[in-house]
């Protein structure tokens, strides 16, 4: 592609770099420029304009991002995504439905090496989404880019990008009530993950309102119903071996890890019931506010599995928003 000033004789069928107002109304930037563009800007005493004008060998902006966009998402179905119309060099790649990002990395980046003017940037791997939201955005820099250029990019970061969908479409909830405890706290733990459930489209199955005790929660356990348990205990779960995770023991399963890298989230732990998986959710549940466990919810809801190594990996960017009600807070205000 050619840029830079050229006569005003000389611009016919060049597309214009920069918006210019006239008398006759403003012509934007990108504009293929006619004849009658032309005579206009003439009798304004316009004698040279900044013009971009395409090789032979070159694909105009909306062009190379249609192309791109079709081999990063050749199966929208399938991928769980969207492909908005080119306009002014980007495509959207929106999300279909509920489901959490899974993309090639390095496929990403090799794409973005390619060529200054090809770019394309993404939700991080995982990111919960819904419908509707924005994964990713094709965007062709200049106004116009190397036809060779736009293939190797597209070849290299082919189906790249996609939304993996919640799997999962029941839950079973259990409280447990320590003495003295406020009815509240309970009321707003079912309310919170409830709504945290429904965005992903999981329906609260079965709800149980139980004493702390080790006995009685993993009786609970055993009649819960859903394709996963959730536990949040009245009273904090401080070990590995402390009330809530033994009664998961005692019910005939077994605990993965207790404590994760994320702040705030830490008190969480993760087992498994007779195949389905368990998760102690921390206090900071009962808040809407991103914590850990969503994580280790959105990646089981989906069908990922979670190891203790997973959630050991999850450190680096766990470092999460304060949240208002934190009892204490990491910093002092």
């Amino acid at each position: 592609m050619r840029f830079g000033p050229v006569p005003l004789e000389a611009a016919l069928g060049a597309i214009l770099a920069h918006s210019h107002p006239g008398a006759g109304g403003r012509l934007r930037k990108g504009r293929v420029l006619e004849a009658a563009d032309l005579a206009a800007l003439a009798a304004e005493g316009v004698t040279q304009l900044v013009m971009a004008r395409l090789e032979p060998d070159d694909l105009d902006e909306d062009t190379a991002a249609a192309e791109l966009a079709a081999a990063l998402v050749p199966d929208p179905v399938a991928q769980g995504l969207t492909r908005s119309e080119a306009f002014t060099g980007r495509v959207n790649l929106n999300a279909m439905g509920p489901g959490i990002v899974e993309l090639d990395a390095g496929a990403v980046h090799a794409l973005n090496l390619v060529d200054p003017a090809i770019t394309l940037a993404t939700l991080p791997r995982h990111c919960r989404v819904e419908a509707g939201t924005l994964v990713g955005t094709v965007k062709i820099i200049s106004y116009g880019v190397a036809a060779e250029a736009v293939a190797r990019a597209a070849a290299l970061a082919r189906a790249a990008l996609s939304v993996r969908p919640v799997v999962m479409r029941r839950a079973g909830l259990i409280l447990t009530v320590v003495p003295g405890q406020d009815p509240k706290l309970n009321a707003k733990g079912a309310k919170v993950i409830g709504a945290r459930l429904a965005a992903l489209g999981i329906e609260m199955a079965g709800l149980r309102e139980v004493a702390h005790d080790e006995a009685t929660i993993a009786a609970a356990l055993r009649d819960l119903p859903g394709d996963l348990a959730l536990i949040l205990t009245g009273s904090a779960t401080s070990d590995l071996h402390d009330t809530a995770p033994q009664a998961v023991r005692a019910a005939g399963g077994q605990v993965e890890r207790f404590g994760m890298p994320v702040d705030p989230g830490n008190l969480l732990f993760l087992g498994w019931l007779q195949g389905r998986p368990v998760i102690g959710l921390p206090g900071c549940a009962r808040s809407p506010a991103l914590n850990g466990a969503d994580w280790v919810l959105e990646r089981l809801a989906c069908g990922l599995a979670v190891t203790g190594e997973d959630i050991a990996a999850m450190g680096v960017g766990g470092l999460l928003k304060e949240i208002p009600s934190r009892p204490q807070p990491r910093e002092a205000r």
